[in-house]
């Protein structure tokens, strides 16, 4: 089973979220085995990583993967060799004949893609999450607001 993570680079966690998503978390997936998957930036996504790591405590059977966009020698030494120390596994996507400044778009729509759930924070009806969501429920995913 895949799930992945969208919301704002702005978003501010607080404790009742936190609460929230590890309870939809444990309620989806139980003792099943999971992959996260995430993009590594912004607000939301720190604070499903944080989730996805307190979750991991009591479930050891799920890997928290960070899905790269890029994959260039200056990208790898600046922050995939960080990235290497905080996920269980880093994936690329074949990505290598997208242009860089569309390759979050069509990493965002391959993560979509993969998933079995979409676990969001949407509040604005624009940006790089928004246009994430509505890819997702306009390929059926099954789709978890948090708000």
């Amino acid at each position: 089973m895949i799930l992945t993570f969208w919301g704002h680079s702005s978003f501010q966690p607080n404790a009742d979220l936190e609460e929230k998503l590890l309870e939809i978390l444990d309620n989806i997936i139980g003792d099943a085995p999971a992959d996260f998957y995430l993009g590594g930036y912004g607000g939301f996504d720190n604070f499903a990583l944080a989730c996805a790591k307190k979750f991991k405590i009591s479930h050891p059977h799920i890997k928290i993967v960070f899905i790269t966009p890029y994959i260039s020698e200056s990208y790898q030494k600046n922050r995939l060799t960080y990235a290497e120390t905080i996920y269980d596994e880093i994936i690329y996507p074949e990505l290598e004949n997208v242009p860089m400044k569309f390759a979050i778009h069509h990493r965002n729509r391959w993560m979509i893609n993969q998933s079995n759930f979409v676990i969001t924070h949407i509040k604005k009806s624009y940006g790089g999450a928004y246009e994430a969501y509505k890819y997702a429920k306009n390929q059926n995913k099954n789709i978890i607001s948090l708000n």
